[in-house]
């Protein structure tokens, strides 16, 4: 994905031409280039002392793109985050006007966040209108078990890429019925990196780690718990089976983000879920303006 993750270089535009986004003028293209790496320094990816660490984070973009310096990378980056960051206004202002709360759930894939999304419509969905769009890269196979709750769910599948972005959304929205007062739920492609650097004009970043992942979670992905505002910690009913240390985690977010609030969930048992139900009453109380309301 682009310069966010190292992966090579990449462009968003406007093209006409391109077979996966064709309809929507729009093309996000990731090249990769892995014949051939020039390492002046004699370095060659092996670790020829155990126990150093070859840091590819380092510089000034904080990523590493071969062939490319990193003010090349920063730049490319800064363009296709500052196209990004417009589009993400653009779907802001359409939720404003609609008076709707959007929620962007980011974790890993196998996190629950679909079962955790379904028992949360399941049970707010007498209180709330509640939209959602999926993000995956094939299959509409979350966008299917949402429907069967009754809400309405538009699928975007992103091909090659590792996160949606916000002009992705912004078509998606277009699909979607928005009702004063309700509440959409943005589902993001399971990926712990790239996504926490994607504006996606939602008012809130809610990241999912579930406890079979493991405590270290916060510090090896620092940038998407540094991004969000609400973090849930998932399956909570496997804790007694686990050797997952709770208070190492904690420790772990607080040092990444230490206003991160977490809140221990259950998607299962239903464990945690009205702090989480009333974390998002709170939110949408102050953060939706309804269409007739005042700026």
């Amino acid at each position: 994905m682009c310069t966010v993750c190292g992966c090579g270089t990449a462009s968003l535009t406007d093209s006409p031409t391109s077979d996966r986004h064709a309809a929507h003028g729009h093309a996000h293209v990731h090249s990769h280039d892995h014949g051939a790496h020039s390492h002046p320094h004699g370095l060659d990816h092996r670790l020829d002392h155990p126990g150093h660490t070859i840091d590819f984070g380092e510089g000034l973009a904080g990523v590493s793109v071969p062939g490319m310096s990193q003010e090349r990378t920063i730049t490319i980056e800064r363009d296709i985050l500052s196209k990004n960051d417009a589009f993400a206004e653009d779907n802001r202002a359409v939720m404003r006007e609609a008076g709707v709360l959007a929620l962007n759930l980011l974790s890993s894939p196998g996190s629950g966040k679909t079962s955790l999304l379904v028992r949360t419509i399941e049970d707010l969905g007498e209180r709330w209108p509640i939209a959602v769009i999926e993000g995956d890269q094939q299959t509409s196979r979350d966008a299917d078990r949402i429907r069967e709750t009754g809400a309405q769910a538009v699928q975007i599948n992103t091909g090659k890429g590792c996160h949606l972005d916000a002009h992705m959304v912004g078509h998606a929205l277009q699909h979607l019925s928005l009702e004063p007062g309700g509440l959409v739920f943005i589902e993001n492609v399971g990926n712990l990196v790239c996504p926490a650097a994607f504006d996606l004009g939602e008012a809130f970043k809610v990241v999912v780690l579930s406890v079979t992942e493991g405590e270290d979670k916060p510090l090896k992905y620092p940038d998407m718990f540094a991004a969000a505002d609400l973090m849930l910690l998932n399956k909570s009913d496997l804790l007694p089976h686990l050797d997952f240390d709770l208070s190492a985690c904690l420790a772990a977010v607080s040092r990444v983000n230490p206003a991160l609030e977490v809140l221990i969930v259950s998607a299962r048992t239903g464990e945690g879920l009205e702090a989480f139900y009333a974390w998002i009453e709170s939110r949408a109380a102050r953060a939706v303006i309804p269409a007739t309301g005042a700026a």
